[in-house]
């Protein structure tokens, strides 16, 4: 029999279902021993179910909606919850809840199945109803439903890809408590993430007065079970409970507005039922709490969905961690397919967590590491230190890392083009034959093969020409940079000198896309037809057409495997989504004329010239200028051998990774087939061991499946922390300079020069509307972003080093550039008027 009552106590986790979120929790609060959770019981989902044929039709519109659309969202839902609140309850529910009533005042909380979960709170998005009596109770039991579709809640559910016809809304109905103090408790510390650090927000009163922001709260800090710091606010006001019902501010005596909310004792007593409810749920908790003569009651708790997670360990050693996203220009979450092929071609041991990829360096932090951190990202180098500062960890004295020294010793390459050439042609001969080698596997062969041939990736590294050669540039980048400023004053002078330096395949690409433009500029309806679906299957159709098609095809014959976020096998390429590169492209048919590559790429290679023979001239007339000269030549001409090689690695990964993804996709194909998964890119939600299983098995888990998919999508709202602790801390760093003009926004300077223009502030390539001038601010840039260089006047992105691929491509291009800019996309508006100083790594907004 359908039951439209139940009570709190009958009431487990598990029962989201028929309770929602905050019922099931607050069930199975009760089944915790010592905790005081006031009694009450749940209008269950199945009440719901009665009253939506109401407004069924309603939510199609809902379907269509864009959450940035506010006035439409705004409207739908007031219409929405205008026709649920009115609607007439049937006799029977109406029965129901009120037979369960008896005297005294209740809390009327609503509790969508939505809410509470592991990977969306929803909190605060629906409403509560506090000291509700008698009659009144249905009124408000009918507004917790209505609150199902207000205008935040709908744009959460948006937002974070909810289907509003999988969510339903039941309702807690609870006896009401009448506190002397209430607040928050959070079993991590939601600021840092340190997961042995409770905090606890308090105020006089009911808790409202907290949740909605009238006023300032006591917060209170407990580490291991003592109090660490407390903050004391000036409270002014509190919300009691209205004599009429419902609740009504009061202003609290100014004798009392400075006193501590809680003493010691009861922070502590109240940390202990916190450390409780968070083992009893496994995870850290948003509790909900409040005091009055009987001590403390739990009113609430939820999981913590904001805390990034923590890489497993092996024991409960202090562990610290380092992003290796930050150093890959990838900090968005991976599937489990990616990370797992990522993990297998990479170097080092690594562990993921929250869809990223992590290395434990806890043994391995001595001078060393500190140093190559440091000039690779300063922020990162900054937070590890910081974190042995503290004595977290401590500073090794046996530094294992491998030194890079920056002063070039005895070369173990010479300055030889044919080096690069050779190492570049094996290459390609390689990719040609695991093309060949692939083509006829499929089922258990196929992925057998990948998962062999994969790793052969990782031996590429250490072939004894590739890294030498990738370190060679790198070197004498170094080498000029710091005996240049030191001999001339120079600073940065081998931005100017790597300018259209030979050999890079990123540039190229970014060229190669100029010349592409060339052709189409002429044909007005092939430009036109770019931004409709299926544009290359329709070229043919207008003057023109074909000639474009050739242009765009020849174009991903070469660079098609390239695309944001490259390093996860399954983002899809350009190839896959041409239009993908119709943004820059239009950008570079619009913006620029005809033989422009050819013409910035000879313009390039004279400013470098130039800029050499001025610095060899000026090294002569010094003391011992000769040998300064010879030196600073060999170390140019080193540079210009080998800098653009620093690009093709990576080029060379992804080509391979983009002939694997095909074949793999087309085994997903044939199991999705067979009946085995549902959709051919589940296989992105399984480790590439995984799929082998599945393969040889024919059995595929449908739950993991599911799992895994709505885990990524929690971990895509995450952002990824520079350094994290196996405390769960996520440390960030700062730059510490005392050297910036008020309000500069400091960064890394990697390409020198001065700039003024338009930011424009893009996360995403595909929405890279640029035009000459603009100032491209962005969270980082990859590969994938080089054609977009050619149009801009200079670079700010939030993540980012002197060597990786946007600051190498800027000095090439010659456009000033500052990297590491912490917040960038939100603290720069878009269509501000910006200055960036690329010598000396700072924004200004002007």
């Amino acid at each position: 029999m359908t039951r439209y009552v139940v009570n709190l106590d009958e009431i487990d986790r598990e029962q989201v279902a028929i309770a929602g979120g905050k019922g099931a929790h607050l069930g199975q609060l009760t089944r915790i021993g010592g905790l005081r959770v006031p009694p009450g019981f749940c209008v269950t989902t199945a009440a719901f179910e009665r009253i939506a044929p109401s407004f069924e039709k309603d939510l199609e519109r809902l379907e269509r909606l864009d959450p940035d659309d506010r006035e439409t969202v705004r409207e739908v839902s007031a219409q929405l919850r205008e026709t649920i609140e009115t609607v007439t309850i049937p006799d029977d529910v109406a029965a129901a809840i009120t037979g369960s009533l008896e005297n005294g005042a209740y809390a009327v909380r609503s509790s969508a199945t939505a809410e509470d979960s592991a990977a969306a709170s929803f909190a605060g998005q629906h409403d509560t109803y506090l000291n509700v009596t008698g009659d009144a109770v249905l009124v408000h039991v009918r507004r917790c439903w209505a609150s199902l579709f207000a205008e935040r809640a709908v744009a959460y559910r948006l937002r974070n890809g909810v289907d509003h016809r999988t969510v339903r809304m039941a309702v807690v109905v609870q006896r009401m408590i009448f506190p002397r103090a209430s607040g928050i408790m959070f079993t991590a510390d939601p600021v840092t993430g340190n997961r042995r650090v409770t905090s606890i927000d308090a105020g006089f009163g009911l808790g409202e007065a907290l949740v909605s922001g009238l006023v300032n709260a006591d917060v209170y800090q407990v580490r291991d079970g003592v109090v660490t710091d407390r903050t004391i606010a000036a409270k002014r006001l509190q919300i009691q409970p209205a004599p009429q019902g419902g609740t009504e501010r009061q202003a609290i005596d100014s004798g009392q507005q400075n006193l501590p909310v809680l003493t010691d004792a009861e922070i502590v007593r109240l940390n202990a039922l916190g450390r409780r409810i968070e083992a009893h749920f496994g995870r850290p908790q948003d509790i909900e709490w409040c005091l009055d003569d009987a001590g403390f009651a739990i009113v609430q708790s939820r999981p913590i969905t904001t805390l990034f997670p923590i890489p497993r360990a092996a024991d409960d050693s202090p562990r610290v961690y380092v992003s290796v996203g930050h150093q890959q220009m990838m900090t968005e979450a991976m599937t489990p397919l990616g990370l797992s092929v990522w993990k297998l071609t990479s170097p080092g041991e690594m562990h993921d967590a929250g869809g990223r990829l992590f290395v434990d360096v806890t043994s391995r932090v001595g001078p060393a590491l500190l140093t190559a951190l440091t000039q690779s990202d300063p922020l990162m180098g900054d937070a590890l230190r910081s974190v042995v500062d503290r004595g977290f960890v401590p500073l090794s004295t046996d530094d294992n890392l491998p030194h890079i020294p920056r002063d070039a010793g005895p070369d173990p390459l010479d300055n030889d083009p044919a080096i690069v050439a050779d190492l570049i042609g094996h290459r390609e001969r390689l990719i040609e034959t695991v093309r060949r080698d692939i083509a006829p596997l499929t089922g258990p062969e196929l992925l057998d093969f990948v998962l062999a041939d994969v790793q052969k990736i990782r031996q590429m590294l250490f072939e004894p020409r590739n890294m030498p050669a990738i370190m060679a540039g790198m070197q004498a980048t170094w080498w000029l940079n710091e005996h240049l400023e030191q001999w001339l004053g120079e600073r940065n002078a081998a931005d100017v000198l790597t300018r259209s330096a030979p050999d890079n395949v990123t540039s190229e690409m970014g060229m190669a896309l100029l010349d592409v433009a060339d052709v189409l500029r002429p044909y007005p309806q092939v430009v036109d037809l770019l931004q409709e679906d299926g544009f290359l299957d329709r070229l043919p159709e207008v003057p023109g057409g074909r000639a474009a098609r050739d242009a765009i095809q020849g174009f991903l014959e070469v660079y098609g495997m390239r695309c944001v976020g490259e390093i996860d096998i399954t983002r899809p390429r350009w190839s896959e989504q041409p239009s993908a590169i119709v943004p820059m492209l239009l950008s570079n048919i619009r913006n620029a004329e005809p033989g422009a590559a050819a013409r910035r790429f000879e313009q390039g290679r004279r400013e470098a010239a130039a800029k050499q023979a001025e610095l060899l001239a000026r090294l002569r007339e010094l003391p011992d200028g000769e040998a300064k000269a010879t030196a600073t030549k060999q170390q140019i001409d080193r540079l210009r051998t080998f800098i653009g090689y620093r690009e093709y690695p990576k080029y060379y990964l992804v080509s391979r990774y983009f002939i694997y993804k095909r074949a793999l996709l087309a085994e997903a194909g044939r199991l999705a087939g067979a009946g085995v998964i549902a959709d051919p890119e589940d296989v992105f939600f399984l480790t590439l061991e995984e799929f082998r299983d599945v393969v040889h098995s024919q059995r595929a888990d449908a739950e993991l499946i599911r799992q895994r998919r709505e885990e990524f999508a929690h971990y895509r709202a995450l952002t990824a922390p520079r350094v994290l602790t196996s405390e769960g801390e996520a440390v960030h760093g700062a730059y510490r300079r005392g050297d910036l003009p008020a309000g500069a926004l400091a960064g890394l300077p990697v390409s020198a020069g001065t700039v003024e223009g338009r930011a424009r502030v893009v996360l995403g390539v595909a929405d890279a509307d640029l035009e000459p001038g603009d100032i491209l601010v962005t969270a980082y840039t990859d590969p994938s972003w080089t054609p977009a260089f050619v149009t801009i006047a200079g670079l700010v992105t939030e993540v980012g080093g002197q060597m990786t691929h946007g600051a190498v491509i800027a000095r090439e291009y010659g456009l000033p550039a500052v990297v590491g800019v912490e917040d960038a996309t939100t603290l720069i508006r878009d269509g501000q008027r910006i200055r960036v100083h690329g010598t000396d790594g700072f924004v200004e907004i002007v």
